[in-house]
């Protein structure tokens, strides 16, 4: 009897992994794997981009010893596993020590159903969006003060004209007693009229004429003036990319809004100068590009210019309304500030954003970099 002989069937190649890197490194969301006691086991590209750290060292700590003490990405982490079933949460703050300030995303957590212990988490950025978004508002903001700047120059000052001057006709046959009223009279017109002509830069819809600006000259500027007269004891610190190229624009508008924004950082930081603290930050960061309104066309935005503070922060009912006209937190402000500035960057075709909490206020501009096919020269600060 001959024993029949047996093929053996070869055994199936091992599944490599190599495929499943190269598409979850392809995606713009961070992507993390966490084990038992949080331990890291996976981290896509986007992940150690977002995070600041390579997955070598990822995979070393646990995601408690990455984050910020108290993250909110914990406790969803911990939700999943208690529910076994998949959580989303929207707008989560997430910190981390290499982090300058915590960034808003939006995050899917979920097990895997083959193998128990192990969570998926998926962040998704959330800033730029918000960003842009808030933008429209400010940008109709600025619409409705000139709409509201017309009214006023039309309907109140030449009133006010009338008013004062017969103040004035009265004035010269009164007692001193009664004379201090007329003089009440003219004084308050003038505040008034003040107030028109402030309000009247936000009717002027002319073009800028722009020309190529270093924005590191117009940020020096501005700190020589802060230094010299409202934000004197304070202490500024400049961290510039000296390669960064020009802006297009108008030197002194952009003076104007900067100024702006130190002032009401050194106003934030009030009496308590000596432990003040201004930053005045500029990159260049590319990839950021804003839909032009009735057209197809889409404008970058890479250069970045912030100015941060360490005063009590913009309290939380107004966040959403600073840039709006007469929104102040001053006892005596007129609430044009920040509306000004949000016309004046929109005029440059850029954005503006606040991040704001307890000793950390950060306003923080986004600009079109001029046009390589014009004449420019590189920006460095001095």
């Amino acid at each position: 009897m001959t024993k029949s002989a047996t093929t053996a069937r070869p055994a199936a190649p091992a599944r490599r992994p190599v495929e499943h890197d190269l598409l979850l490194n392809g995606l713009p969301h961070p992507i993390l794997v966490l084990a038992d006691e949080n331990r890291i086991v996976y981290a896509n590209a986007a992940a150690e981009a977002f995070l600041s750290t390579g997955i070598a060292l990822l995979k070393r700590v646990r995601l408690d010893e990455v984050l910020g003490f108290g993250c909110p990405l914990l406790a969803l982490v911990e939700q999943v596993r208690r529910s076994g079933s998949t959580v989303n949460e929207y707008s989560v703050d997430v910190a981390t020590p290499k982090l300058p300030v915590p960034r808003l995303v939006d995050v899917y957590g979920g097990p895997f159903a083959d193998q128990p212990g192990l969570v998926v988490l998926m962040l998704q950025q959330r800033n730029m969006a918000q960003m842009i978004e808030r933008q429209l508002t400010h940008r109709a903001a600025a619409r409705s003060a000139s709409g509201l700047a017309s009214v006023l120059a039309h309907e109140i000052k030449n009133p006010l004209s009338g008013i004062r001057g017969a103040a004035q006709l009265l004035e010269t046959g009164l007692s001193d007693s009664d004379r201090a009223l007329t003089q009440l009279i003219c004084s308050e017109t003038d505040r008034i009229r003040n107030l028109v002509d402030r309000m009247e830069v936000f009717g002027d819809e002319r073009p800028l004429a722009k020309e190529p600006v270093n924005i590191h000259d117009v940020l020096e500027h501005v700190r020589r003036l802060c230094e010299t007269g409202f934000a004197r004891g304070i202490r500024f610190t400049e961290d510039y990319d000296p390669s960064l190229p020009p802006v297009p624009g108008n030197r002194d508008k952009l003076v104007q809004a900067f100024l702006n924004l130190a002032k009401n950082a050194a106003e934030s930081i009030g009496e308590n100068k000596q432990q003040g603290r201004i930053v005045m930050q500029t990159s260049f960061r590319p990839g950021v590009r804003l839909s032009m309104q009735g057209s197809d066309r889409r404008i970058s935005l890479p250069l970045m210019i912030q100015i941060e503070d360490n005063g009590p922060g913009v309290p939380d009912h107004l966040k959403e309304h600073m840039f709006d006209p007469f929104v102040t937190t001053k006892p005596h402000g007129t609430g044009l500030g920040l509306a000004l500035v949000a016309k004046i960057i929109n005029d440059h075709g850029g954005i503006i954003e606040c991040e704001s909490e307890p000793a950390r206020t950060i306003f923080r501009v986004l600009l079109p970099m001029q046009d390589r096919a014009a004449p420019i020269q590189r920006s460095s600060p001095r």
